[in-house]
């Protein structure tokens, strides 16, 4: 049955992420042990955040929340990617294809927005910090998250539309283990060359300049704790690694798939794995070994509930 804007197609097939059935079964076991592994830890970041009544600063509360984003986040492609490799035949509806592409953009995109947060946490604990409870209260901490949830659902909603207006007649084969913009779009039986330029100012443009602009904050920060006493120094650049690093994991991915015109490149796959299945896991993990307070809260959540 054909819809209202011409497309006949029902499913798409998943190519995956391999055809060797060896490195399939690998991969499966690693993310399989890497999920149960990792994905506990985030569950357990949040509820020593929402327990400690001396994790309340902001800096925890946007913690807590990107554990939260990140866990969410690697609902969407990994269970679906674990089944798959179990499965002969891999196969996602339209609708579905469309509400997976749907998800990862407005997590990913509200990510993204987290860690613009984030940084403009740390800017003004360390380069204002007798304006910093005035600046980071309670009522604006929420408004910010309250902004990054909105971004993230206008960035998604976009991609969505664009990709509903298109016709798809086939073939109906993706070269991936998931839907993502690229490789549907190239599916859509119509010139895509307008949309592929909406999709990677959409996309690709706000991941290189937020990348950017995170960047030359940090490098600022660093640059305003060279005069500082030798602890808040030390301090202050633990912090500011660990947000630098899982930056790059957020946003080096992101610019690779997006900035550049849509066609498939051999390491495509495997970044795309990191970017929607390793990291998000990662990123909540090296902030708390990075950080000594929520370390220490941790210890005495588990031993509380261990006694």
């Amino acid at each position: 049955m054909e819809s209202e804007n011409g497309t006949v197609i029902t499913e798409f097939i998943l190519l995956g992420l391999t055809q060797s059935r060896d490195i399939q079964l690998l991969v499966f076991v690693l993310v399989l042990i890497f999920y149960f592994i990792i994905l506990p830890g985030n569950f357990l970041i949040i509820f020593t955040i929402r327990s400690d009544p001396g994790l309340t600063a902001p800096l925890y509360f946007f913690l807590g929340n990107l554990a939260f984003l990140d866990a969410s986040y690697s609902f969407i492609v990994a269970p679906r990617m674990l089944v798959d490799f179990l499965s002969e035949k891999k196969v996602i509806s339209y609708r579905g294809c469309i509400t997976q592409l749907f998800f990862l953009h407005f997590l990913g995109g509200g990510e993204g927005l987290l860690l613009v947060v984030m940084a403009f946490d740390r800017y003004i604990a360390i380069c204002r910090p007798l304006h910093y409870s005035t600046v980071m209260n309670p009522r604006a901490c929420y408004a910010m998250l309250l902004v990054l949830w909105l971004g993230g659902f206008v960035h998604s909603i976009i991609q969505v539309v664009l990709i509903l207006r298109l016709p798809f007649c086939g073939p109906n084969q993706l070269d991936n283990f998931f839907c993502d913009v690229p490789q549907v779009i190239k599916l859509a039986c119509t010139n895509t060359f307008v949309v592929e330029l909406l999709m990677v100012f959409n996309s690709g443009l706000m991941t290189l300049l937020c990348f950017l602009g995170l960047l030359a904050s940090y490098a600022v920060i660093l640059c305003r704790i060279r005069g500082s006493s030798s602890e808040a120094k030390n301090k202050a650049m633990s912090t500011c690694t660990t947000h630098i690093i899982v930056i790059f994991f957020m946003f080096g991915p992101g610019i690779f798939i997006y900035t550049r015109p849509f066609r498939a490149f051999p390491a495509d796959k495997v970044v795309s794995l990191f970017h929607t299945v390793i990291f998000p896991l990662l990123n909540p993990v090296i902030y708390t070994l990075r950080n000594q307070e929520v370390k220490a809260s941790m210890k005495k959540v588990f031993n509380k509930h261990i006694a």
